[in-house]
């Protein structure tokens, strides 16, 4: 799964660091995120030397009070640096985010015009990156820069949030509320009935996948019961047998994922969107011998199904 990045190490270590030529820098505008074009095509993550030595294709807005806030106080809030010939790390508003071995992620507040080689992507098109170990660390990071970026003021009394020192926090000076970051709790389930496996659509557009049911943890209910709601509103079935299988961080929708297995309870006969929220295009039965790989294991999704498929779920 897009977690499993061994032999490279993910230190998610609250350990600031200053920025080194070789690290990191993710951009954000909204859900998309600044990489940058090689002369092969390929899209990688651009690096600290990159920003500062291709300056001038980047035009960044005067910065803002909520991005001066957000920049930390041991790295300066100064623009981008038109000295091609020293550059200097350090004149970058950078947030140090986590380390994967010796290269750091860092945030750049702010959404700077982009010019070619740079160019803005929906986030998803991170899992296609070259390596993997990067796919993670650059969703991981997104949803840490996007988080940043949404708590840029205080939202009990609207004073301008600072960095917390000593851990991944920010905090009002005024009223001291600490704000950490978001991670919501998510369910998914792989219903089964014998040798079939229960294989939905969303209704969204651009949806071309089949998934699983699956839906948001909701407030004073157990990760069991969530299973069983979320069944009965998606496909209108009762299930049995609840089993833990494994979990997934799934930086997309800055959640943490549970998997689940169950057993259809009696009759199998499908109800799309009992609940009337019409989340759901299709849902149907699919046999263990007729099931078809269509994404690759960086999903639990997938890798719930790639299991049920080697009867091993």
């Amino acid at each position: 799964m897009i977690q499993d990045i061994a032999p490279h190490t993910f230190k998610n270590e609250y350990t600031p660091s200053a920025p080194k030529g070789s690290d990191y820098v993710i951009v954000v505008d909204d859900r998309k995120i600044l990489l940058k074009e090689h002369a092969d095509g390929r899209l990688m993550l651009p690096t600290v030397s990159d920003l500062l030595r291709d300056s001038g294709l980047l035009s960044s807005p005067a910065a803002s009070a909520s991005e001066a806030a957000a920049a930390p106080s041991s790295v300066p809030a100064a623009r981008f640096t038109s000295d091609k010939a020293a550059p200097d790390t350090h004149s970058l508003p950078l947030t140090y985010l986590f380390s994967i071995d010796e290269e750091c992620f860092f945030f750049y507040p702010g959404a700077p015009a982009a010019r070619s080689p740079y160019q803005y992507v929906n986030e998803m098109a991170l899992r296609e990156l070259e390596h993997d170990y990067l796919s993670f660390g650059a969703a991981t990071a997104v949803q840490l820069a996007q988080w940043y970026t949404l708590h840029h003021f205080c939202g009990k009394c609207g004073v301008a949030t600072v960095h917390s020192t000593t851990e991944r926090a920010v905090i009002c000076p005024k009223c001291g509320h600490i704000y950490y970051p978001r991670i919501s709790p998510v369910v998914i389930i792989a219903i089964t009935d014998r040798d079939r496996i229960l294989l939905t659509k969303y209704s969204r557009k651009g949806t071309k996948r089949h998934s699983l049911v699956a839906g948001f943890v909701e407030i004073g209910e157990t990760l069991e019961d969530a299973v069983r709601r979320e069944t009965m509103e998606e496909v209108g079935l009762r299930v049995k047998n609840i089993r833990y299988i494994e979990s997934q961080p799934w930086a997309f929708s800055s959640s943490l994922i549970s998997g689940f297995a169950a057993e259809v309870d009696g009759d199998p006969t499908v109800h799309l969107n009992t609940d009337g929220k019409g989340e759901l295009a299709s849902a149907e039965w699919i046999p263990r011998d007729e099931l078809a790989c269509e994404d690759h294991s960086v999903s639990l999704t997938w890798d719930m199904i790639g299991k049920f498929r080697r009867q091993e779920l």
